[in-house]
């Protein structure tokens, strides 16, 4: 059994306000889990390729699209020219380019938060 699998991992930018709702809503219903900064310690290429396929999202869905990087680096109109293999690089070259917070449980992976979603996962 992978890691991942088996503990709750949350992944999050300290600085991000939907990560502080994601973390709140975490510590209100007494959730454990294990905090893990994407600044300090971004996904690898290996976690992505089984987080991604995990989540049921395309790999698109993965871009921090309102990230000033992904602005910076004009990725809007490169993603299209690009393979899966190379946006999955991508994604694990720096964690500011990843959609946050993510959320993983027993091989579940949710992206984002999304109260609804995150209930139904903890069976709320």
């Amino acid at each position: 059994m992978k890691e991942w699998y088996s503990m709750i991992k949350f992944i999050c930018y300290e600085r991000c306000g939907t990560c502080k709702k994601a973390e709140k809503y975490l510590k209100e219903h007494g959730i454990a889990y294990e905090k893990r900064l994407i600044n300090e310690d971004n996904p690898t290429y290996e976690e992505l390729k089984e987080w991604i396929p995990a989540s049921n999202q395309p790999v698109n869905k993965w871009f921090n699209t309102s990230g000033t990087l992904y602005k910076t680096m004009g990725l809007k109109d490169k993603l299209k020219d690009m393979s899966e293999e190379e946006k999955l690089h991508l994604l694990a070259s720096d964690g500011m380019l990843v959609k946050r917070p993510i959320l993983i449980k027993n091989g579940h992976v949710l992206k984002g938060f999304k109260e609804e979603e995150w209930n139904e996962l903890f069976n709320r």
